[in-house]
Parts: C-alpha cells; sequence; structure tokens
C-alpha cells in the first residue's frame, strides 16, 4: 500500500501529444472500498489519465502504482490479470456471443488446468472448473439485474443493457480497482439505480477501488465520496462532493455559477 493508502496511484503523470499537454503534473489515487468521482470539461484529459491508469498509455512523465510498487512499464494484460479493470466510452462486447458468454471470457485467462489434453478428453477438474465459472457469472450478470439475458446475443442489447454486462464482465473475476468510463451514458434511471447500487456494493463489501468519469454531476455527486476535478490536463480541486461543489473555482470552470 503506497504512503497515501492507495490501491493504484498516479504520480505527476504528465502525456503530450505533439505540442499539446493532455495531463500535467496530475496526481491521483484510489482507495481500496472508496468510489471516486473523476469530472471536469470535454478535453479535461479524463479519458486520457484511464489510458495511462490500465496501460494502454505509458505517460512522459511520472508514475504508476500498486500497492506501492512501481507499474508504470507494465502492460494492459499485466495489469488486469492483477485486478485493475477498466470499462470503455464505446462499448467492446462480443456481439456475437451471448451475455453469458461475455461474462465467461472474463474467466477464461486463469486456465482450466491439464492443458489442450484436458480440453479433448473433458476431465472431470476441466468440467468442475467450467461449473464454478458458469455458477460466478450467473451470481455477477443476476448482481447486475440481467440475469433473464443470460443467452441473449449481446451485440442485439440496447446501450443501458450492453453497459451493464460490461460491467458484469469487468467484475466476473473480482477486481481490486475498477475503472469506469462513463458507464451511465445511454441508461434509463431505474439502470442508473441499480448501476449505483451495483458500484456500492463493489466498494463496500467486496473492498474494490472505484474510480469513474462521468458526466452526469448529479450522479457522481451522490455516489461518491470523494470527487477530483481535472481541467485544461491538470487537476483543479478534490475533496467530498460538498467540498467540490461550493468550490468558486469548480463552478466557474464546469458547474456553474448560479
Amino acid at each position: 500500500m503506497s504512503e497515501g493508502g492507495y490501491v493504484l496511484e498516479a504520480r505527476g503523470v504528465g502525456v503530450r501529444f505533439g505540442g499539446v499537454r493532455a495531463l500535467t503534473g496530475v496526481d491521483l489515487g484510489v482507495r481500496a472500498g472508496e468510489v471516486c468521482g473523476l469530472i471536469g470539461p470535454n478535453g479535461a484529459g479524463k479519458t486520457t489519465l484511464f489510458d495511462v491508469l490500465s496501460g494502454i498509455r505509458r505517460p512522459d512523465q511520472g508514475r504508476m502504482l500498486l500497492d506501492g510498487a512501481d507499474i508504470t512499464r507494465r502492460s494492459p494484460v499485466w495489469r488486469a490479470r492483477h485486478g485493475i479493470r477498466r470499462t470503455f466510452q464505446r462499448q467492446q462486447l462480443f456481439g456475437q456471443l451471448s451475455v453469458a458468454d461475455n461474462v465467461l471470457v472474463a474467466q477464461e485467462w486463469r486456465g482450466g488446468g491439464g492443458g489442450p489434453a484436458a480440453d479433448l478428453l473433458a476431465l472431470p477438474a476441466r468440467r468442475a472448473r467450467e461449473r464454478e465459472r458458469r455458477a460466478r457469472g450467473e451470481r455477477v450478470l443476476a448482481d447486475c439485474g440481467i440475469g433473464a439475458l443470460g443467452t441473449a446475443y449481446a451485440g442485439g442489447l440496447p446501450v443501458g443493457q450492453a453497459r451493464m454486462v460490461e460491467l458484469a464482465r469487468a467484475v466476473a473475476d473480482p477486481p481490486r480497482v475498477l475503472l469506469l468510463d462513463e458507464p451511465a451514458s445511454g441508461m434509463t434511471a431505474p439502470e442508473r439505480d441499480r448501476l449505483a447500487e451495483v458500484v456500492r456494493r463493489l466498494a463496500e463489501r467486496e473492498g474494490c477501488g472505484v474510480l469513474l468519469v462521468e458526466h452526469n454531476v448529479a450522479f457522481v455527486m451522490d455516489l461518491c465520496s470523494r470527487v477530483v476535478v481535472l481541467d485544461l490536463g491538470a487537476v483543479l480541486a478534490a475533496g467530498s462532493a460538498a467540498e467540490v461543489r461550493a468550490n468558486p473555482l469548480v463552478r466557474e470552470a464546469y458547474l456553474g455559477t448560479t
């Protein structure tokens, strides 16, 4: 664990695109069991920071830490297998697979044991592992309120349901840190309520740290125990929802002055 008690932490992160500074000296951390919101105007650098946290983009400056250990050069695959999971703004489902199989895919990296021979012979241990994974997938889908969609093809789902499938897939193998990029986009009010319920349960009961980017400010302020505001690639403010809402710099740059 880092000095600030963070599971995942960015220290002094800077990213440039040619002559444009996308991020400048960003410090941000996520603690186990907390839900932290990341807000800011379009172009503030929120998705770029998510790319750095998840390993898709290597920063030009700064470091990434997991439990206090430097993971700046670790790949996205390594980070995912060590519990850093992410969803994206654009839906990333396997449309030709069923909802249940989309969730099952997230557990396949652990392997079934026994190698190709066990696959061909359908050994008892392999069958037992498969049953365990499918049972886990069914529980996760039920927890996300989409248990009835298991046999539906993912490519035919409306946006709100598709986002819940993405969330279910991200948590099918229990995460340590969950990065949610605009998870409520396209959702109905009941779907947003279900999303908030699932996120709170992950944080409170399973100790998962959650960092979410979301343009629905009311959703963020209601759900998050801590909020960080980015503006022009730098941290403008950080604190509780009430503190951030009352901050005059935030109101001027993002929330509005009225």
